[in-house]
C-alpha cells in the first residue's frame, strides 16, 4: 500500500484537512469519514477502519472539520459542518481521490453530516457509526428523520449500551450492526465477552463486508 497522503482545503467556515489511507492504485471503494463533536479523526473506530480496510482494497479518507483544525473545543453548528463537508468533498473530487464509487460516513455528529449530504455529494452509500438518534435521556427528540432521508444505502453500526440511542430504538427496517456491550465510543467494559480489540475487529469486518457487498 502507498503512503498516507494529506490535504488541506479552504471551506466557507475555515481550513479543513483530509488524511488519505490508500489501498493502492485501483481501489475497489473509497470511504470518506467525518469525526464526532467530542473527538477527532483518531477516534478508535475511525482509526481502526483507516488501518485495516486498505488491506481489503478500500481507501479510507478521514476529514477533520475546521473547528477542530482551529483548535476549538466546541463543534460548529450543523449548517457550518455541512458547508465545510461539501467543500472538502469537492476538493477531494478535484484531487481525483473519488475516482471510484464512494461512500460517506462518520461517527456521531459526523454520521449526521454524512446522512444529510449523501445525495448532494453523489455518494453510493452512507455509514453511520454511533448515530446519535437522540440526546441522552431524551428519546422524544429523535433525529431519525436525518437517517431515513439519507436517500442512499445506509448502514448503522451501534453500540448496545449507547445512551444516544440503543439498537432497538431505531426505525423498523434500519440496516444495523449491533456492537455487544459497547457504549457511544464503542468502548466495552473489562468484563465484556468480546475484548476491545475483538470489538473493533467486528466493526471493521462488518463495514468492509457491507462496502464490498460480501
Amino acid at each position: 500500500m502507498s503512503a498516507v497522503s494529506r490535504y488541506s482545503f479552504d471551506t466557507p467556515t475555515g481550513p479543513a484537512r483530509a488524511e488519505v489511507s490508500p489501498s493502492g492504485r485501483n481501489p475497489k471503494r473509497v470511504l470518506v469519514l467525518g469525526h464526532g463533536a467530542g473527538g477527532g479523526i483518531d477516534a478508535r473506530d475511525l482509526a481502526a477502519l483507516a488501518a485495516d480496510l486498505p488491506g481489503r482494497g478500500i481507501t479510507v479518507i478521514r476529514v477533520e472539520q475546521p473547528w477542530r483544525v482551529a483548535g476549538r473545543k466546541v463543534a460548529a453548528p450543523p449548517k457550518q459542518l455541512d458547508l465545510a463537508w461539501l467543500a472538502v468533498l469537492d476538493g477531494l473530487r478535484a484531487a481525483r481521490e473519488l475516482r471510484v464509487p464512494f461512500v460517506v460516513g462518520g461517527r456521531s455528529a459526523g454520521a449526521r453530516v454524512a446522512c444529510r449530504t449523501a445525495r448532494a455529494v453523489g455518494a453510493a452509500g452512507a455509514l453511520a457509526l454511533a448515530f446519535p438518534l437522540h440526546p441522552p435521556g431524551k428519546p422524544g427528540a429523535s433525529r431519525a428523520e436525518e437517517l431515513l432521508e439519507a436517500g442512499v444505502d445506509t448502514l448503522v453500526v451501534q453500540g448496545e449500551r449507547d445512551p444516544f440511542g440503543g439498537p432497538a430504538e431505531f426505525p423498523s427496517g434500519t440496516r444495523i450492526v449491533v456492537v455487544p456491550e459497547a457504549d457511544h465510543g464503542f468502548k466495552v467494559p473489562a468484563r465484556a465477552a468480546l475484548g476491545q480489540a475483538q470489538t473493533l475487529e467486528r466493526i471493521v469486518v462488518a463495514v468492509g463486508d457491507w462496502l464490498l457487498g460480501e
